[in-house]
C-alpha cells in the first residue's frame, strides 16, 4: 500500500474514531462557548483527577470567570489551577490561592515546598 493510500485512510478513520470516544457536543461545546455550569463541572472534573486536587482547593465559576479559593504548599499547583481553568473553557481566572509553608516536607521552616516537574507529565491534562 502506498504512502498516500495510508495517509488517505488515516484522514478517514481518525477524525470517525474521535466522534465515537468522545460522545455528541452540546451546542455551546461545538460553538466553542461554555455555561458557567459546564465549565466548573469540567474543572471538578480534571480537579478529581490531578495531584492538586488533594489540596482541597475550591472552584466557581460566574459569567465565565473561575475564581480559585484554598491553600496549598507546593507553588506549582497554583499556575497549575489557572492552567485547568483556562483549558476547561474560562475566559479569565481569578487565583487566589496561597501558597503556604505548611508541607511537612523536610526542608526550611514556614518556606513553600518547591517540586520538579518533569516535561510531558501534566497530570491535570486528559
Amino acid at each position: 500500500m502506498s504512502m498516500k493510500k495510508i495517509q488517505l485512510l488515516l484522514l478517514l478513520l481518525v477524525p470517525a474514531s474521535w466522534g465515537l470516544c468522545a460522545g455528541p457536543l452540546s451546542l455551546s461545546h461545538s460553538q466553542g462557548k461554555f455555561s458557567d455550569a459546564e465549565i466548573e463541572a469540567t474543572i471538578k472534573a480534571k480537579l478529581a483527577k490531578s495531584k492538586i486536587g488533594k489540596d482541597g482547593l475550591q472552584v466557581h465559576v460566574k459569567d465565565g470567570i473561575a475564581t480559585w479559593t484554598g491553600a496549598t504548599a507546593v507553588m506549582q499547583h497554583k499556575g497549575a489551577a489557572t492552567r485547568m481553568a483556562k483549558t476547561a473553557g474560562a475566559i479569565h481566572v481569578v487565583n487566589n490561592i496561597k501558597v503556604t509553608g505548611e508541607s511537612g516536607a523536610p526542608g526550611k521552616a514556614g518556606q513553600p515546598r518547591r517540586v520538579q516537574v518533569k516535561a510531558g507529565s501534566a497530570s491535570e491534562e486528559p
